[in-house]
């Protein structure tokens, strides 16, 4: 990873493989600290060396285009109805609103998504509820299921991967995230920003995905090597990002910068997928939310709690998720979001 210029505006490249694949200490020691930096500096990184093999990857690209394709009428039977699974409609959602920003049209976001994840039922013994968690819905498309599982399992271990080089980064015991997500509420959304054939719009009249923060620990995101993804830097500017060759892209959720009383950051970010002469450039992207175990309560680590003593209140993930999800699904602007709603009126376009 090469050192930025102080104006200049970056997501680093960290190779993990020697936490993959196995490395020295000293190769490990450079890791976290180059993981350490980009959490603190960004909120975002690009990681090389994950491990999901190239053909996994290309085996979702297929399973969401084979879904995306499909008639609306077969995409609606398979709607998202209470739990956080399912398919959602472009235009029926708002992320804006989960940072307390009432944009001009609500529910004006034109991606359409489709959301699995584990489920309360893979927990045997804990008593845990669906309401929190909820059941897959599989559509009947050639190879999706199968195609999705297996990057699924790939991601959930990159994620469970980045949380042990955060210990580290954040001198903590090796398993202090296993506590709070082995039983983790952890997601796969699978994006689709395209508009129908011969649609045409002006600049501005729509956005893929509103400015937002990710709720939870950490994300994982395969995307499209096609612009459109933009993350507020510490300029107060909007900048485009897109994923460098072989990398996904990372970033840190609310929940972490809860435990590190925002020292490391859960960075803004939106979608607006390029302009082509009036038609909108179509888009992939997959983000495998690690959010977290529903029943753990979030504080802020001792070791961030600054002299003024200062410090987030201590909060359940269950309820910091639910009042998320009100905003982008139920139209609910979310009252408990008031730094993040005020950097996005401060930005820069």
């Amino acid at each position: 990873m090469t050192p930025s210029q102080p104006d200049a505006f970056e997501v680093p490249v960290v190779d993990i493989t020697a936490f993959v694949g196995g490395g020295t200490d000293a190769e490990r020691d450079r890791v976290v600290r180059e993981v350490d930096d980009a959490c603190a500096h960004v909120g975002f990184l690009q990681i090389l060396g994950h491990g999901i093999p190239d053909d996994v990857q290309a085996g979702l690209a297929r399973a969401m285009d084979g879904l995306f394709g499909s008639a609306p009428e077969f995409k609606n039977s398979y709607r998202v109805t209470g739990a956080n699974r399912g398919y959602s409609p472009p235009k029926s959602e708002s992320l804006s609103l989960t940072v307390g920003i009432e944009s001009a049209a609500r529910m004006n976001d034109f991606f359409e998504a489709f959301n699995v994840g584990v489920e309360a039922r893979s927990f045997a013994g804990l008593g845990l509820s669906e309401d929190d968690y909820g059941l897959n819905v599989w559509p009947d498309v050639d190879g999706f299921e199968a195609a999705v599982q297996t990057y699924f399992g790939h991601a959930a271990r990159v994620a469970r991967t980045l949380t042990t080089i955060f210990a580290a980064a954040l001198g903590l015991e090796p398993d202090f995230f296993s506590a709070l997500t082995d039983h983790s509420i952890d997601v796969l959304r699978m994006n689709n920003y395209a508009l129908p054939p011969g649609t045409r719009v002006e600049v501005g009249e729509l956005i893929g995905m509103g400015e937002h923060t990710d709720f939870g620990i950490v994300t994982v995101l395969w995307a499209d090597r096609v612009p459109g993804l933009q993350v507020l830097g510490g300029d107060g500017r909007w900048h485009d990002v897109v994923p460098e060759p072989g990398a996904l892209l990372v970033n840190l959720g609310d929940l972490t910068a809860r435990l590190t009383n925002d020292r490391w950051l859960s960075t803004l970010h939106r979608v607006k997928p390029p302009l082509v002469d009036g038609t909108i450039r179509r888009r992939r992207s997959a983000a495998f939310f690690h959010d977290g175990n529903a029943d753990a309560v979030i504080a802020t680590l001792p070791s961030h709690i600054g002299a003024d003593g200062y410090a987030y209140e201590p909060i359940m993930v269950r309820d910091h998720i639910a009042a998320k999800l009100a905003g982008s699904r139920q139209g609910r602007i979310n009252p408990n979001a008031r730094r993040e709603a005020a950097r996005v009126h401060s930005a820069l376009e």
